[in-house]
């Protein structure tokens, strides 16, 4: 990988507060760890076994997990004192908004993939959250 883009990525995680970032391009791939307000660290990701986020409240739930698309933080709610998007027991459709993440100052939205029910909330508001990580189940309607 190009010495000048493991330096942007540096400046990336030192910049979003992240506190880690993974990137593979092909067979090489590199991970950048940063520890509080410590300069970032580089590691070969292929030498350094990958954290697995495990949630003991995701095995107790049946249905389709939506899964995080990014490392950031979760939020349940548009802001901190509004309503969060949906509930344990929200139908949802195909679409609707269930939680923002932030990553690199940005909030993004989590949408439904498929309709159905919410059956569970795997992660507290405000919880940072890992890449492919389960957030939600979506069982079918009662």
């Amino acid at each position: 990988m190009d010495l000048r883009k493991i330096k942007k990525l540096i400046e990336l995680v030192q910049e979003s507060g992240i506190n880690e970032l993974e990137v593979r391009e092909g067979e090489e791939s590199v991970r950048i760890i940063r520890h509080g307000n410590l300069p970032a660290q580089v590691a070969d990701a292929s030498q350094t076994p990958a954290p697995i986020a495990v949630s003991s409240r995701s095995a107790n739930h049946q249905g389709h997990r939506v899964l995080s698309p990014m490392v950031g933080t979760f939020y349940r709610a548009p802001s901190p004192e509004a309503r969060p998007f949906v509930e344990v027991g929200s139908e949802v459709a195909i679409g609707d908004t269930l939680a923002v993440i932030e990553a690199m100052k940005m909030m993004n939205q989590i949408a439904a993939d498929k309709a159905g029910v919410v059956k569970a909330i795997l992660v507290d508001n405000t919880s940072p959250v890992e890449f492919d990580q389960p957030l939600f189940v979506i069982g079918d309607a009662d």
